[in-house]
This record gives structure tokens, sequence and C-alpha cells, in this order.
């Protein structure tokens, strides 16, 4: 006889290996001098590592050294952590919020409550509408964005921006300017999405020069930023102009071998060391569809040296000479997303100009684009980025 509807499917068997063996999480500060442990041992699951190094970012803690190791059925990781300043995590509100992200009450759910902000989706922040934009960079394109969603009366409350070989990323959190509620209008939003593709494709032709879209899905915005400039192939483009990221002495190296004995394609990166370097790098293979195994962190003075072992999900390591370069292209293009050498200028410039709120001037005597700027400042610091769109 025939069955109306399908089996049930109980909901929570998908967590249930996380419930009958929950993450166990340690925050040492007694093992070493100079920084807090962190040691996390879980059940595997794909994409675990991403997680772990995500929250530890948003937390704005600086990973020093960090071991992993997620070959079979389990996932042990330990992270050598500081604060900005180099320092021991000692505030126990900071602790308390690590042990409960990163432990068996910290998923999914729990970390979108938590860390709203660095989420992107229609409702990531609150009623605020997620907008999309990725096109080619040029001087005053934030200034034309800002006037077509200020003669639509939208409000933009928060915005991250990158750029990288003359392209650029954004997402925009928007409302209603009045009376400050979600933007839920069909013709305004087709009216803005109309007017603001027009803008991203200016004097390019074809139909890939640029794309804005409302986003609906939940994902970190840093993430989402990376994704989207992997999409738009950013990574195929050398720079065209005089913005150069790196002395050519400390631009980064990357080589790809093989781990015959165990079956690994071996990532070895060295590269000049900052904030959210092994964020940018897990991420990237991540969504490359690469898994990582084992990796070894550490990072001396200046520099950093990260090995990841690797496979692809589908088992098979990188044999080919395409597949290598494509590899180190896209990471070369990760790392050089996010750069901050202009932080000092950008901020004697706001103080100076902000009370006549010259934004014009401002960028003219810093001789960069607004959005160039912008890709400079470590992302956390988004007064700048609103100051710029609103004034």
């Amino acid at each position: 006889m025939a069955r109306d509807g399908w089996p049930y499917f109980d909901p929570e068997y998908e967590t249930l290996s996380i419930r009958i063996n929950p993450p166990r999480v340690s925050v040492d500060n007694t093992s070493c001098k100079d920084c807090t442990v962190v040691k996390v041992d879980s059940v595997n699951k794909p994409g675990i590592l991403l997680e772990m190094v995500q929250i530890l970012s948003d937390l704005d803690l600086v990973i020093t050294k960090a071991y992993v190791s997620s070959d079979g059925g389990w996932f042990m990781d330990e992270f050598h952590v500081t604060d900005q300043q180099g320092n021991k995590i000692v505030d126990s509100t900071t602790r308390e919020h690590m042990e409960k992200a990163l432990g068996p009450k910290g998923h999914k759910q729990d970390l979108l409550k938590t860390w709203q902000g660095k989420q992107v989706g229609v409702h990531s922040m609150g009623d605020l509408t997620a907008i999309e934009l990725t096109g080619r960079d040029r001087p005053g394109l934030l200034s034309e964005i800002s006037a077509v969603l200020a003669n639509l009366n939208f409000n933009v409350v928060a915005a991250e921006v990158w750029t990288h070989n003359r392209r650029i990323a954004c997402v925009l959190y928007v409302n209603d300017e009045s009376p400050c509620r979600v933007a839920n209008d069909p013709s305004r939003l087709s009216a803005m999405q109309d007017q603001l593709t027009k803008i991203l494709h200016g004097c390019e032709e074809g139909e890939n020069v640029a794309h804005t879209n409302f986003s609906a899905n939940f994902t970190h915005v840093d993430r989402r930023l990376h994704q989207m400039l992997f999409a738009d192939r950013d990574y195929e483009n050398r720079l065209l102009s005089t913005e150069t990221e790196y002395d050519p002495s400390c631009a980064p190296k990357i080589i790809i071998d093989r781990c015959v004995e165990k079956g690994y394609s071996v990532v070895t990166v060295n590269c000049r060391d900052r904030p959210k370097l092994m964020f940018d790098i897990v991420c990237t293979l991540t969504d490359m569809q690469y898994v990582v195994f084992h990796a070894v962190i550490s990072s001396g003075g200046p520099n950093a040296s990260q090995e990841y072992y690797i496979r692809h999900m589908d088992g098979c390591t990188l044999d080919s000479t395409e597949e290598k370069e494509r590899v180190i292209k896209c990471l070369e293009a990760a790392i050089s997303r996010r750069v901050s050498e202009v932080r000092d200028h950008i901020y004697a410039g706001i103080l100076y100009h902000e009370a006549a709120r010259d934004v014009d001037r401002l960028v003219l005597e810093l001789r960069y684009s607004e959005t160039y700027l912008m890709r400079n400042l470590d992302l956390t610091d988004s007064c700048f980025l609103r100051f710029l769109l609103q004034h």
C-alpha cells in the first residue's frame, strides 16, 4: 500500500554525535609564560577548523602558534593566543566567552546570536537588509553608491568593503531612512538594485563585470567577502596600478609538495605575519573544497610560517601543475586582500576633516580612492566606513 508522506526524520539526529561526545575545551594560562593555550577536542566534522579559527578571530585574538590534527573521526587542536597587545587572555569575560563558543553550547544557533554583526543575511543585524556588491574599483565609487542610497531614502547602518586587484567586494547593511525600519518595499529595492548595478558597470561591458544581490544566507561576513572576490576571479588579475601591496622581499612564498607516505598535499606558506592570517588561509582552502587534516602554525617576529596537510573533498591530492598554480594564486589573493598599512594616516585625516565633513579633500590629500582606504583598514573599525558612506 502506498504511503502518503515521507518517513519521519528526527532533526536531532544530525547533532547526535556532538551530544554524545561534546567538545572539550581547555583555556590554560599556566603552561606558557607568553600566551594563553586553548585546546579543543571534538568529534570531527566538515568545516570545524574554520569554525574554531573564526571564533578566535572574532574575539580579536592573535594566533601565534597552532597545532591541528583531525585525521579520522576525532578533531584535536591547540592554539596559542594573545590579545592585540601580545598579552595573555586574563579577562574572565573573554575566557568564559571563548569556552562557551568553542564548547558544546557554541554551535550554530548560539554563534549566530553572539556575532550578529559578523553575519551576512537579511536578518543578520536585526531589521536590516544586506546588499552585496562586486565590480571594478575606481575613485569616487562609494560616493556614487552613497548618493543612490540617499536619493532612495535608505540609511546605511554599517558596511564592510574589500578591494583587490582593482576589484571591489562590498556588503552594505541598510534600512529605511524614516522611521528606521526594515527595507522591504519591492519596487524601491528593485530600483536600488538596478541603479547600483549601473554604477558598478561603469564603462565596462559584459554580464560578469558587476553584480548587485540581496543576501539571504547566514555567512560570516569576512568569509563572504572572500567568496565574492573569489567568484569574481580577482586572483587572475595582476596588480595594474601603483597599489603595491607588498614589498617584493615580503611577498608571500607558497609551495605545494606531496607527502607520499601519508597521501597528503603539503601547502607551505611563508609571509609577513598579521592578524587573521590563519583565518584567511583556512577560509580559502575550505571554500575551494579542500580538507585540512593536519597543520602547524608558528610566527616569529614579523614573519609567519604555516604548513597545511590537505586533500580535496573527494580524497584526491593536488597532482596537476594547473591545480597547484590555481591554489597558489588563490592563497596569494586571500593573503593580500586584508592590509592595514595606511591606518594611522587615515585616522589623522579623519580627525582633521571630520568637523568639516570634507571627504573629497580627505581622499585627495591622502591620494587614495575611498575603497582603497577602506581595504587598508582592519574591518572591525567600521566607524570610518560609516563616515565615508554617510557624509
